[in-house]
């Protein structure tokens, strides 16, 4: 049995790595100030033997004795990073850095869960993990954009440093059961408009592509990284490959729901990037991992889900 720690383990994507390890018989200790995650996510996990919720900021200290730090803590859709941006950055800085001296004194293997934000408004597509990025460092999104990228360099300089075994993984978008109601990203904003019977509101035009994984293709590949040799850091994308404009994901949410809800545009945010998709060449590679969940099966679970949550 492994004690493992899981930094915003009550997310959406936390709540759902602390089950799939607490299934294969570890110890998990879930860290969550609760400001985006909820202890509804873990409701049904407590009781279980094996598992600890604890409430925590991760940009002060924590003290345990731990095997394995699975570093989530981070608001990850712009309405709650833009909310308040310093925490934002905070979170992403201190709280790495934190977590990363937790990971040294006790010699565990940490993974640092960063993003394709970190890519920016790409000039290269797809996106592989060679290419620097395109991010505006002053903009409404470098609060979270700026704060992934210097925990990615933190982790690199406590592994060159003080041999801290870190593993990097970019999370492209990602979706599932457990996402907020108002949790602002594209898959649960179509979705809940549609269940409501409102207009489905796309920003731009609709041609700007983005990718989408389910949540358990994400936490497999999570834990398949963990499992990496001593010495393999990454970073390694995981994402899926398969790209939708959101026009097609809109008409694909309305097809699935039905009813009379119409596509209305409005203007596109700042710094939106304009397409996102992953390279995985090196997932496959290094994990022997790809998504397995189509983009039809993962929204015919969210839809499930959130008319539950809606309507029942």
């Amino acid at each position: 049995m492994k004690q493992i720690l899981v930094t915003g383990g009550a997310g959406f994507i936390g709540s759902h790595l602390c089950e799939r390890l607490l299934n294969e018989g570890n110890a998990v200790i879930c860290l969550d100030n609760f400001y985006s995650g909820s202890k509804k996510n873990v409701w049904h996990l407590i009781g279980h033997p094996g598992f600890e919720l604890v409430r925590h900021d991760v940009t002060e200290p924590y003290r345990a004795e731990i095997d394995e730090i699975y570093n989530l803590a981070c608001p990850a859709s712009p309405v709650f990073y833009q909310y308040d941006p310093i925490q934002t950055t905070k979170t992403s800085v201190f709280g790495t850095f934190n977590m990363l001296g937790l990971a040294k004194r006790t010699k565990a293997k940490i993974l640092q869960a960063s993003t394709s934000e970190v890519y920016g408004d790409p000039a290269e597509h797809p996106q592989h993990e060679d290419y620097w990025g395109n991010v505006n460092p002053i903009g409404i999104r470098s609060c979270y954009d700026e704060g992934k990228r210097c925990a990615e360099s933190l982790c690199f300089d406590y592994h060159r440093i003080h041999g801290v075994d870190v593993k990097v993984i970019r999370i492209f978008n990602t979706y599932g059961p457990r996402m907020a109601v108002n949790d602002g990203r594209v898959v649960s904003n179509f979705v809940v408009q549609a269940l409501k019977g409102e207009d489905i509101t796309i920003y731009g035009d609709g041609s700007q592509t983005r990718s989408f994984q389910f949540v358990s293709d994400l936490v497999e590949g999570m834990i398949r990284m963990m499992a990496t040799p001593v010495g393999f850091t990454g970073p390694v994308n995981l994402g899926n490959p398969g790209e939708f404009t959101m026009i097609e994901l809109a008409e694909k949410v309305l097809s699935k729901v039905g009813g009379k809800s119409k596509i209305v545009f409005r203007p596109l945010p700042a710094d939106d990037p304009k397409m996102r998709r992953p390279d995985i060449t090196l997932a496959k590679k290094e994990l022997g991992w790809e998504p397995k969940v189509s983009l039809d099966e993962g929204l015919d679970e969210v839809i499930a889900y959130f008319r539950q949550v809606l309507f029942q």
